[in-house]
């Protein structure tokens, strides 16, 4: 009896050179994402005529509103950057998890809307400069007052947004990198020990045993500070690590032309 030769040889999917798998652009995406919300840094400086005196830069005396108008652009850049990292990495991290992965998206978009309305006290600071200070009737005391309000508002709102926030949205996080190892795991192993130092810090500022800016406030943020800009580094030199999850991704995102 002759065997049977009509064997299907087994289908190869054609690699398509030239165009960037999905999960790749999702990285690099993501990468620069994460890279854009450190634009802020300068605030530290662009602000400081504010916090050093709120009444003369109130008053028109002293400060720049250039300056505070370029330091509010960058904490709205960071803003829209911060919920855009989430939604990106949404496709993707639901398959890991939904429940951390909508969680995530969420904890984004609290703390984007945080940095809205923290930013809006100081463009209200700088409305009170340009077109209260200095006409007719206007009290000096009345438009310190308010400033220091304005500014007292920024500062609580800063604590909620740019610092307790990131506790929540690093652990996320890095339970879907550890679940996934989609990244190298020294990655989330540093959101798991950042993000309880920086809530430890958070809460210790909240009850006054030192302020937002004092050296040990700045310590304590450094390792999420670190694990956020180096992933970023690390997504958009390298990507994802190869795993079924991103195989898988890519396999359903671009299915093979019949």
């Amino acid at each position: 009896m002759a065997a049977n030769t009509d064997i299907t040889p087994p289908v190869r999917v054609p690699v398509s050179r030239g165009r960037m798998r999905p999960t790749r652009r999702i990285s690099l995406t993501v990468g620069i994402l994460y890279v854009l919300t450190f634009v802020s840094i300068p605030t530290l400086a662009l602000y400081a005529p504010i916090k050093d005196n709120v009444r003369t830069f109130v008053l028109g005396t002293a400060g720049s509103t250039t300056a505070l108008q370029w330091g509010v652009l960058s904490e709205v850049v960071v803003g829209l950057a911060g919920i855009s990292t989430a939604v990106v990495l949404y496709p993707l991290t639901k398959r890991i998890s939904q429940t951390a992965a909508l969680g995530l998206v969420a904890a984004r978009l609290l703390e984007t809307c945080l940095i809205f309305v923290s930013v809006v006290s100081l463009l209200t600071i700088m409305t009170l400069r340009n077109d209260v200070a200095g006409t007719a009737g206007a009290s000096t005391a009345a438009l310190t007052t308010m400033g220091h309000g304005l500014l007292a508002n920024y500062t609580w709102t800063f604590l909620l947004s740019q610092s307790l926030m990131p506790v929540a949205c690093d652990l996320l996080l890095g339970y879907l990198l550890y679940r996934s190892a989609i990244v190298p795991r020294i990655f989330p192993i540093v959101a798991f020990i950042g993000a309880p130092l920086l809530l430890a810090s958070d809460i210790a500022v909240y009850f006054g045993a030192y302020s937002q800016v004092s050296p040990i406030a700045v310590f304590a943020a450094l390792p999420v500070a670190l694990f956020e800009l180096s992933l970023g580094i690390w997504l958009i030199i390298k990507g994802f690590k190869p795993t079924p999850l991103t195989a898988d991704y890519d396999a359903i995102s671009e299915p093979t032309a019949a």
